[in-house]
């Protein structure tokens, strides 16, 4: 289970950060990330972290938003600096996890956390 947290109401300019805790039965966790998702759009990357730490962002955020992970906490992150109204969606947390020893990844999602920037 991925439960996201942090989101809610910002001012362009502002920052905010998102967390995402996995919890439940889990033996490892590869790539974590986030994505969103606008009304009326389909949902996009946003940013993932390997469990090395190597990242990878979309070009609209590249220099704004920080994803970080914490692996001890199965915790992923995204500070979200000088936000602007075009990141105004829904964020969801991505993760995909191995149950146990032996057994392939697989992609969990958490529910969704809004974010809304004003101008």
């Amino acid at each position: 289970q991925l439960q996201a947290s942090g989101g809610g109401l910002v001012q362009a300019g502002g920052s905010l950060r998102l967390s995402c805790l996995a919890s439940g039965r889990i033996f490892s966790i590869n790539s974590m990330g986030w994505y969103r998702q606008a009304p009326g759009k389909q949902r996009e990357l946003v940013a993932t972290i390997t469990r090395g730490g190597s990242t990878n962002y979309a070009d609209s955020v590249k220099g704004r938003f920080t994803i970080s992970r914490d692996n001890a906490k199965n915790a992923v992150f995204l500070q979200m600096n000088s936000p602007k109204p075009e990141d105004t969606s829904v964020y969801y947390c991505n993760a995909g996890v191995q149950v146990a020893f032996g057994l392939s990844y697989r992609d969990y999602w958490g529910e969704g956390t809004l974010v809304t920037v004003s101008s």
